[in-house]
């Protein structure tokens, strides 16, 4: 039986993407969407329909047309969450890098872990800011 509305994007997968997407689905580490967004791109390799795989999925078809497409532009870099709109990052990576070391590899002396006071007062300013922040900032 013909297809009916519009064509879909054909989807080929090549062994190390098809590889790495069968990974993805199954690491314990990777974040619930991106599991999604893998399954929803191994089905369409497979030749169903948006409608087929939406039933199966319990998603929208318009969510799988979204993820095909950006699959067929993109590739596996395509699956990744693209940046969100927003105020920009006021602590850097070295400042993050910096507090998980020194809470990590010491105790402060007359405690059993650190607080933000116990921390240097350029890492504790900036760890409290993001605190009132909501954690946005970090």
């Amino acid at each position: 039986m013909a297809r009916r509305g519009r064509p879909t994007v054909e989807i080929t997968l090549s062994a190390n993407e098809r590889t790495t997407l069968q990974r993805w689905t199954r690491r314990h580490s990777s974040a619930q969407a991106l599991a999604l967004r893998c399954r929803i791109v191994l089905a369409c390799a497979e030749g169903r329909t948006n409608q087929e795989i939406a039933a199966e999925l319990h998603v929208n078809p318009v969510t799988v047309s979204k993820w095909r497409h950006r699959f067929a532009t993109d590739r596996l870099d395509g699956l990744m969450d693209a940046p969100r709109p927003g105020a920009a990052r006021v602590i850097g990576d070295e400042v993050v890098e910096g507090v998980v070391v020194d809470t990590l590899e010491s105790a402060p002396a007359d405690a059993t872990h650190w607080s933000t006071r116990g921390l240097r007062p350029s890492t504790a300013s900036a760890v409290r800011r993001c605190r009132r922040s909501g954690g946005r900032s970090a």
